[in-house]
């Protein structure tokens, strides 16, 4: 696995005071005042770290402003930030627990997406902090694939030596294999699994996320074609009945109706079938690359 890049520190040394209501994070990130105190390496858009406060309440976070954002074939520009935000207003409204809080906001270059950062904070970011993906995703020779974890793809690597792609048969990232296939993810890649503070595995980087088209790459493939567990057929039927009521409203000022539609019948379809997608033949199922 790639060796996670150092990222500049914090501007101020003054330590997180984040709220314990969640309500309270999302207002701090949408409202606080957003101080720009540095840059994460080798992103395709601009990614930038700041630190959102008020008060005596600061958080690090992540702004991504829609300026910054690449120009895709296949994505309409200036739309990864709504996007992001999308994403995590799926996934709070139905109980995923799989993205960070997000906010759409203004900062120092324009509107953009807001999210709390996941993990140590980056003023710590380098050698010491854990590996995007650290203990739950990993490329590693065939013999050596972790007992109980499941292979997504064999291939070489860069000296022509076998190896496999894989990662835990772990719940929390079970479910976040099927909230990618609701939100239609295009970008699941290695480095965008990321453990929190307490423990908890959190997805990041939504912003290839709600095309109306069949769009879904990922590094998650070992459960494909397996039957759903309880509690994502749970987390299914809430997303289904929070997209018949208050979120799509709020999910209609963020993407096209025709992209709402869509994501509307991939749940009604993921609940008939009760299984975990198949990568589609001869279609291109990982991200790339996959870390």
């Amino acid at each position: 696995m790639p060796a996670r890049q150092r990222v500049p520190p914090l501007s101020s040394d003054q330590p997180d005071r984040v709220p314990a209501d969640p309500q309270e994070v999302l207002e701090l990130l949408g409202t606080g005042e957003l101080e720009v105190t540095g840059r994460v390496l080798g992103a395709s858009n601009t990614t930038l770290l700041a630190r959102a406060s008020s008060g005596e309440r600061s958080l690090a976070c992540v702004y991504k402003p829609v300026a910054g954002e690449a120009p895709l074939w296949d994505f309409p520009d200036g739309t990864l930030a709504g996007r992001e935000v999308a994403a995590a207003l799926v996934s709070e409204a139905a109980g995923w627990g799989v993205v960070p809080p997000t906010v759409l906001r203004e900062g120092e270059f324009g509107l953009g997406s807001v999210q709390a950062w996941v993990g140590p904070g980056p003023d710590i970011a380098g050698e010491s902090a854990p590996e995007p993906g650290a203990g739950v995703i990993d490329v590693v020779q065939p013999s050596r694939v972790p007992r109980g974890w499941l292979t997504v793809v064999q291939g070489e690597g860069y000296r022509g030596e076998a190896v496999s792609l894989v990662h835990a048969d772990d719940p929390a990232l079970a479910r976040m294999a099927a909230f990618d296939a609701v939100v239609n993810n295009a970008d699941r890649k290695g480095g965008h699994v990321l453990r929190g503070l307490d423990g908890g595995v959190r997805g990041v980087d939504h912003g290839l996320t709600f095309h109306s088209d069949p769009k879904l790459r990922t590094v998650l493939w070992g459960w494909a074609g397996k039957p759903f567990p309880d509690d994502v057929v749970a987390l299914l039927e809430a997303t289904a009945a929070a997209l018949d009521g208050e979120l799509a409203e709020v999910l209609s000022t963020l993407l096209t109706d025709d992209e709402l539609l869509a994501a509307e019948l991939r749940v009604e379809r993921l609940l008939q079938r009760r299984r975990f997608p198949k990568p589609p033949p001869g279609g291109r199922a990982l991200p790339w690359p996959p870390f």
